[in-house]
C-alpha cells in the first residue's frame, strides 16, 4: 500500500496575459501558473508542507511548455538544491506579483479582476506565505534560465487545508 501524500494536487489554472486585450500595448508574453493542492493532516508544520510540495511530481515543471516531467528540475533550477523560501507578509507577496504584472503599464481590467480573484485574494487569505529567494548560480539547470522575470510564491491556507504554488514569469 502506498503512503498517503501530505499534499494532493487539485488543479492548475493558467493565466496567460496574451488572452487579454492590451490595446496598443504588448502583453509582454507574461503568465501565471497556479498549482493548487489539498493539505493532509500529515503536514504538521509549514516546512513539512514545503518539503511535501517539493517532493510532489507536479513540482517537476520547468514552465517551458513541456509540462510536468519525470526529471530533477523545477522552474529554472535543479531539484537537489536547497530551497530558499522566505516568509513574507501578504502585502509583500501582493506587491511582488502586482509590480511584476504592471511593470509595463496597468493591465486590462478583465485581467486585473482575474488576478484579484485567483492570485491576490488567496494571498491575503493564506495563513502563511513563502517567496522563493535567490538561489546560487550553480542551481540553474542545464538549460535554465529561460525566463526573463520569474517569481515563485507558496501559499498555505490552514483553514482551507490548501497549499498553492504560484509561478509568474515572462518568456
Amino acid at each position: 500500500m502506498e503512503p498517503v501524500s501530505a499534499v494532493v494536487h487539485l488543479d492548475s489554472p493558467f493565466i496567460n496575459f496574451r488572452d487579454f486585450d492590451f490595446g496598443e500595448r504588448s502583453h509582454g508574453y507574461r503568465w501565471v501558473n497556479v498549482k493548487r493542492f489539498q493539505l493532509s493532516s500529515e503536514a504538521l508544520d509549514d516546512r513539512d508542507a514545503l518539503a511535501a510540495l517539493i517532493a510532489h511530481p507536479q513540482f517537476r515543471d520547468t514552465y517551458d511548455g513541456a509540462g510536468v516531467q519525470d526529471w530533477p528540475r523545477h522552474g529554472q533550477w535543479w531539484l537537489d538544491r536547497p530551497d530558499t523560501y522566505e516568509t513574507v507578509d501578504a502585502a509583500t507577496a501582493v506587491d511582488t506579483i502586482h509590480f511584476w504584472a504592471n511593470q509595463h503599464g496597468a493591465v486590462p481590467e478583465s485581467l486585473a479582476s482575474r488576478l484579484r480573484q485567483e492570485i491576490y485574494t488567496p494571498i491575503c487569505k493564506a495563513t502563511s506565505r513563502y517567496l522563493l529567494g535567490q538561489l546560487p548560480e550553480d542551481a540553474f539547470h542545464d538549460y535554465g534560465p529561460i525566463h526573463i522575470d520569474y517569481h515563485e510564491l507558496v501559499l498555505i491556507d490552514r483553514p482551507a487545508a490548501t497549499l498553492t504554488l504560484l509561478v509568474s514569469a515572462d518568456d
